[in-house]
């Protein structure tokens, strides 16, 4: 019976899947009332949430995610474009672009996304929106395993873009016994693998982590790069594509770092919260029309990187990094002026230890922008190297800047006063006790409470191990970075220089 029920409502979803039913870029209450209307099964602190747009936990992060498709209107000549499909205004973060200005401009789209964040939402929807659109110019690699693979990637990015959808996405095993391979588990099904096959489509049972955002109206299933072999791991590669309230489909929340204080209190805390779950799949199915790549451990393998994924979703992390940096400066150099120690040479080194940072980011980008060649889609891509660089350095620099930080801040950080504290019985000591060189206290607090959220609170620590691993294990992407960029060139080059230093040093012996 519940099989039956999961056919029935995805064939009712699929009716309205063909990516001509949408009108185009959303508002934010279009969001909100989506997301009341079809509630995805969400489980926090041993509850169901009945709707994520009340919910304490939830409420606050999804208004700051529905500001940004108001935001959307707000700047239509930057955010937004014409859909080739439909002539409506779409997301310009689905664009495909054909030149230098069409990818600059989707850089310019995805920092005002970025800023109004400070970066923070490392998840917003750009970042998904840029991965199913290489996904759908790159389908003719997709079409390889057969024709159908490659269309249902085209048929759903006009659907995502027409009804300008949000994602989330999963692609990790559960973290339980790293010494074997996902194959060789305690249970095979710890793991999301395929249960069963027919003709409609598959049955998924397993779990996968980690599902940033989870209050999303569809989610995207991929696998890793990890998948060793063809015969084991086959049943564990997959790529598809559903809605979050397809039946049988879970998530299971981390605790909020939203603790519901003030805004004054916790500035960053209680408006960007993205949320982090655990994906349980209960037999969910899944019709053949929504998978992308199936058992083909070496196409799962490839995927990102031949469809240019990788390259779009980097391309996004380092505007959004370029954004958190800028961010990280201002706070740090107000810091610095408000009380005074600006002018102290550690300070300055510090600074300017940021500065340099944010510069970096800033030359990545350019270059892989400025080297953009159009890839064997037709598609122009960015340089890759620039971007696979600054996401390899990337989580090396973040947790320094929130050293930094740390160290400006010192025991300031640790002796702010609250809001409620502000307007209590000590509110004129307060006044006097916590002014510093260049603001009054009811400036001062503010700032130092800022600095505390983004550098010690569960909101900062949070954000400093995201950057850690945004794109996974720092140790397998450095293998991964010396594996596939040669560095024969350069070899060459020291051994020509010793080959002549030989030579030079037997002439001056035969002299």
């Amino acid at each position: 019976m519940a099989e039956k029920k999961t056919r029935e409502t995805t064939t009712v979803a699929h009716q309205t899947r063909d990516g001509k039913t949408g009108s185009g870029a959303r508002r934010g209450e279009q969001l909100l009332r989506k997301l009341r209307e079809n509630s995805p099964e969400i489980y926090y602190a041993g509850q169901r949430v009945k709707d994520v747009t009340t919910h304490p936990a939830f409420r606050r992060g999804v208004e700051s995610l529905a500001s940004l498709y108001d935001l959307q209107w707000k700047y239509p000549d930057v955010m937004l474009y014409d859909s080739p499909a439909s002539g409506n205004k779409v997301g310009r973060s689905f664009m495909i672009p054909k030149t230098h200005g069409e990818l600059r401009s989707i850089s310019r789209m995805m920092k005002v996304w970025s800023d109004a964040s400070f970066g923070m939402m490392g998840r917003s929807p750009d970042y998904l929106n840029r991965a199913m659109t290489a996904y759908a110019a790159g389908a003719d690699f997709l079409a390889q395993q057969g024709p159908k693979f490659g269309e249902n990637a085209r048929r759903y990015y006009e659907y995502i873009r027409e009804n300008d959808l949000c994602l989330t996405h999963t692609l990790i095993t559960p973290q339980a016994n790293r010494a074997v391979n996902t194959a060789k588990q305690a249970d095979p099904y710890l793991a999301a693998r395929v249960k069963e096959e027919t003709d409609a489509g598959i049955v998924i049972r397993g779990c996968r982590m980690l599902a940033t955002l989870p209050a999303s109206d569809e989610i995207m299933v991929f696998p890793s790069t990890l998948l060793k072999n063809q015969e084991e791991d086959a049943p564990y590669a997959f790529g598809l594509a559903i809605p979050t309230s397809t039946p049988g489909l879970k998530f299971q929340c981390r605790e909020a770092v939203d603790y519901g204080h003030s805004h004054y209190d916790h500035p960053l805390g209680s408006r960007f919260e993205e949320m982090d779950a655990v994906v349980i799949f209960d037999d969910v199915f899944v019709p053949w029309e929504n998978i992308f790549l199936y058992r083909d451990v070496a196409k799962c393998n490839e995927a990102y990187a031949k469809t240019g994924a990788i390259v779009n979703m980097s391309h996004q992390v380092v505007v959004k990094n370029i954004a958190k940096t800028e961010f990280l400066l201002g706070l740090a150099s107000l810091l610095a002026h408000t009380i005074g120690v600006e002018t102290f040479q550690h300070i300055q080194e510090k600074l300017a230890e940021i500065w340099v940072n944010m510069e970096t980011m800033k030359a990545f980008l350019r270059a892989a922008e400025a080297d953009a060649k159009l890839d064997d889609y037709g598609v122009m891509r960015p340089a890759w190297d620039p971007l696979d660089a600054a996401r390899n350095l990337y989580p090396r620099l973040y947790p320094r800047m929130i050293e930094i930080i740390q160290q400006m801040g010192a025991s300031g950080l640790v002796s702010v006063p609250t809001q409620a504290d502000m307007n209590g019985p000590l509110s004129e000591e307060i006044k006097n006790y916590y002014q510093a060189a260049r603001a009054e206290a009811h400036e001062r607090i503010p700032l130092f409470r800022l600095a505390w959220d983004t550098a010690l609170s569960a909101f900062g620590s949070r954000q400093v191990l995201y950057e850690r691993f945004f794109f996974g294990d720092p140790v397998r992407m450095a293998s991964a970075l010396v594996a596939n960029h040669s560095c024969a060139e350069y070899v060459d080059r020291v051994r020509e220089f010793l080959a002549q230093s030989r030579e030079e040093a037997l002439s001056e012996a035969r002299k």
